[in-house]
């Protein structure tokens, strides 16, 4: 009946870089550092962490001379996401 909550999705930060992630086709580091309000060292953390896992993908590129990191959710990314979501409605309604 209860499911384990997947721990990678389980952190407040990379469920928040995740949450984002879902809804836009790619996103700039800049944009998620102000968004889940990180610093860089720990987003950058988190983003490496979901990229070992597969659920993100990193693409850096260059903006004119500067270098430009982007991040995109995978497919893998957006199941763990989905089946995380579908484990806490379980929890939250217990009964269904």
């Amino acid at each position: 009946m209860y499911n384990n909550l997947d721990p990678l999705l389980h952190s407040q930060l990379r469920l928040a870089i995740v949450s984002i992630l879902i809804s836009v086709e790619e996103a700039e580091f800049s944009f998620l550092q102000e968004k889940t309000e990180s610093t860089s060292g720990n987003l950058s953390v988190q983003v490496d962490k979901l990229k070992e896992a597969g659920y993100i993908k990193v693409i850096k590129t260059y903006k004119g001379k500067y270098p430009l990191t982007k991040c995109a959710i995978t497919k893998k990314g957006i199941k763990a996401f989905d089946e995380y979501v579908a484990n806490i409605q379980r929890y939250l309604k217990p009964n269904k």
